[in-house]
């Protein structure tokens, strides 16, 4: 976002799959390997980066703190704005 003048951006778009929580390993480890390999593709990175992503095959436990990161730090973004749902 630099480059259309907007130096103190911090946001970007997170894309992910999620599974219940408590979802047993056995069922977790194939997904995410299932996942990362498609993202391995040329074509899937290829297509990807034309819509403007950078694929990143995290872990699931790094995806996870990613998120626990991000929960609080929006929130006191939306409490400082005021930000209602309609």
């Amino acid at each position: 976002m630099a480059e259309t003048g907007l130096l103190d951006q911090e946001a970007d778009t997170i894309v992910g799959i999620l599974v219940p929580s408590g979802t047993p390993q056995s069922i977790v480890a194939p997904l995410h390997g299932a996942i990362v390999g498609a993202l391995g593709q040329t074509d899937a990175t290829q297509k990807l980066a034309a819509l403007g992503f950078e694929p990143i095959a995290s872990t699931p436990d790094e995806f996870a703190a990613r998120i626990a990161t991000d929960i609080p730090k929006w929130a006191n973004v939306i409490r400082a704005a005021n930000i209602k749902a309609e």
